[in-house]
């Protein structure tokens, strides 16, 4: 994973756009069905917006019909990090670039196979590093 990456919040601000700031640093959320990589296919690796940080594979992507990009798995074991969230009045488990903590979205135990998760993934909080052809 390596050393976290910490920045002041002036320094996010002017590295990142308005709503990649408010998803990121501010745990907002995108409304559904308006993100890039909702509905994408193209091959390759997401990475998170903030630090670069390989996260979720293509091969892992799925539609879910959620309104947001989902996947069944994080790329390697420490990509990401999961937190309790009891925000809105629910119970749910954030996901968090390891790297930066940049929130991501929130994981779900109702996806396929192979894990049973589904993670429902921000797509302003992602860049698509696509596969060279």
């Amino acid at each position: 994973m390596g050393e976290k990456i910490q920045k002041t919040e002036a320094e996010w601000q002017k590295q990142l756009t308005p709503n990649q700031y408010y998803v990121t640093r501010k745990k907002g959320t995108e409304p559904p069905f308006t993100g890039e990589y909702e509905a994408t296919e193209t091959p390759g690796t997401y990475q998170c917006v903030c630090c670069g940080q390989p996260l979720f594979r293509s091969e892992t992507k799925f539609h879910s019909g959620c309104g947001w990009p989902s996947f069944t798995a994080p790329l390697g074991g420490q990509a990401v990090e999961e937190e309790t969230d009891l925000s809105h009045g629910m119970v749910r488990t954030e996901v968090k670039c390891s790297r930066c903590d940049a929130h991501l979205g929130h994981v779900f135990e109702d996806g396929p196979a192979p894990t049973g998760l589904r993670y429902c993934i921000n797509s302003v909080s992602l860049k698509l590093d696509e596969d060279k052809k």
